[in-house]
C-alpha cells in the first residue's frame, strides 16, 4: 500500500495548491490513499463543511483535524454523520466526530488514527500514548493497516510517541509546526516516522501568516489579527510505502513549489 499524506493545509493558497498539484501527484506516485491535515484550510482557522468538500473533490480521501477543531462551529454536524474527516481521538468522549477510521483502498483496508499532542499546548486532551493503546486493542481485526497522524507541537512528544508505537502501527506523521522536518526514516521495528510533513500554504510567510501582524507582535506584544499570506505557495508532502505485512518500507518528502497566490 502507498499512502500519500498532505501537510497542514492553510487558507485559500494552500486549498489552491491542493486543487492544482494532487491530481498530478495522484498520476506520479499512484497512492492507494490520500490523508491531508486540513485544521488552518478556512482561513487558518479550521475548518468548514464546504471547504472540507471541496479538499475531497480535489482528490482528498481522508482528512484530520488538531488543535483548532472547534473554530468553526458549522463543521460539528459533519463530524457526527463523516468519518471522512477526523477530530483527536484524545479529546474527551463527549466532543462531536470521530478520532479514526477505516478507509477502503485498492490494497485493502487503511486505519487513520489522528490523535493531539499535549506539550506546548492548551490542557484539553487525554494522553496520546494511553489513548492510542486503547484504540489500537479494541480496533477490529479487519482494520487492514493503520497510520497515526500526530498533530503536536514538540519533537520530542512526536518522537516519543513513534517509538512507543514501534511495530504495531505501520507509520507515525507528525503535523502542526507547519516546518517538514528532516528525520524521516524507518524505525527499527518498521514503522515510518517523521516529526513533521509540513505546510501547504503560502511560502513567503511565518507560518502561513502574514509577516506584518506576526512580527508586529513580537516586536510589540500586543494582539494581532493573522492573516494567510499571499505570494509564492508550496506543497509539504510525505508518501510512505507499507508491504504486505503491515511493514514501512520506504518514507520520502516530497516539496512542490507553486507560483505566487492571493491571500485570504
Amino acid at each position: 500500500m502507498r499512502v500519500l499524506m498532505i501537510g497542514d493545509i492553510v487558507g485559500a493558497p494552500g486549498r489552491r495548491a491542493v486543487r492544482d498539484v494532487l491530481p498530478r501527484l495522484r498520476r506520479a506516485c499512484a497512492p492507494d490513499a490520500v490523508v491531508a491535515n486540513a485544521e488552518n484550510a478556512a482561513g487558518g482557522q479550521g475548518l468548514t463543511p464546504e471547504l472540507a468538500d471541496e479538499l475531497f473533490r480535489a482528490g482528498v480521501d481522508l482528512l484530520t483535524l488538531g488543535d483548532h477543531v472547534w473554530d468553526q462551529k458549522e463543521l460539528q454536524p459533519r463530524l457526527r454523520a463523516d468519518r471522512r474527516i477526523l477530530r483527536p481521538a484524545n479529546l474527551p468522549p463527549e466532543c462531536p466526530g470521530a478520532g479514526w477510521t477505516t478507509h477502503p483502498t485498492p490494497a485493502g483496508p487503511l486505519t487513520v488514527l489522528c490523535l493531539l499532542g499535549r506539550v506546548f499546548l492548551p490542557p484539553v486532551a487525554a494522553c496520546p500514548f494511553r489513548a492510542a493503546d486503547a484504540i489500537l486493542a479494541a480496533l477490529p481485526p479487519d482494520r487492514g493497516f493503520v497510520i497515526v497522524e500526530f498533530h503536536a507541537e514538540a519533537t520530542s512528544e512526536k518522537a516519543a510517541l513513534g517509538w512507543h508505537l514501534d511495530g504495531r502501527v505501520a507509520a507515525v506523521l507528525g503535523s502542526h509546526t507547519h516546518v517538514p522536518t528532516a528525520d524521516e526514516r524507518i524505525l527499527p521495528r518498521g514503522t515510518a516516522f517523521i516529526s513533521d510533513v509540513g505546510m501547504t500554504g503560502p511560502a513567503d510567510s511565518i507560518i502561513g501568516r502574514d509577516t506584518t501582524s506576526v512580527l508586529s507582535k513580537f516586536l510589540t506584544g500586543m494582539p494581532q489579527r493573522y492573516k494567510v499570506a499571499a505570494g509564492r505557495t508550496v506543497l509539504d508532502a510525505v508518501v510512505v510505502e507499507i508491504n504486505a505485512a503491515g511493514r514501512a518500507e520506504a518514507i520520502r518528502r516530497h516539496r512542490e513549489w507553486l507560483d505566487a497566490s492571493e491571500a485570504e
